[in-house]
């Protein structure tokens, strides 16, 4: 796949997964890495800059019973900017699509 495809929606995808609930940054690369092909250490500049954009905000865990790990978790900032991009994304999505599929009216 086009690397400039992913580049453009990895982080929507890693908003995505922190809606639903916080996380440390393994497990997003993990779950990402089951439905997208990215390179190891593609996330962690990622939540980096989520971080300092304000989108996400980081804590520390024991619950795993091995060394802490940082979760991360969105902020409100994070949540409502979540919700603007996935619209925006949806809709040109569908716009793309549509304009992808060839008819035989549109063609020359």
């Amino acid at each position: 796949m086009n690397t400039q495809y992913k580049k453009g929606v990895l982080e929507l995808c890693v908003l995505a997964m922190l809606k639903c609930q916080d996380r440390y940054g393994y497990e997003i690369a993990e779950n990402l890495a089951k439905h997208i092909d990215i390179a190891d250490g593609t996330v962690y500049p990622i939540l980096r800059k989520l971080k300092s954009d304000g989108l996400v905000t980081t804590y520390l865990s024991e619950e795993s019973g091995g060394p802490p790990r940082k979760y991360y978790s969105l902020t409100e900032l994070g949540r409502s900017t979540y919700e603007a991009d996935r619209s925006d994304y949806l809709e040109f999505a569908k716009t793309v699509e549509m304009l992808l599929k060839e008819k035989k009216d549109d063609k020359e």
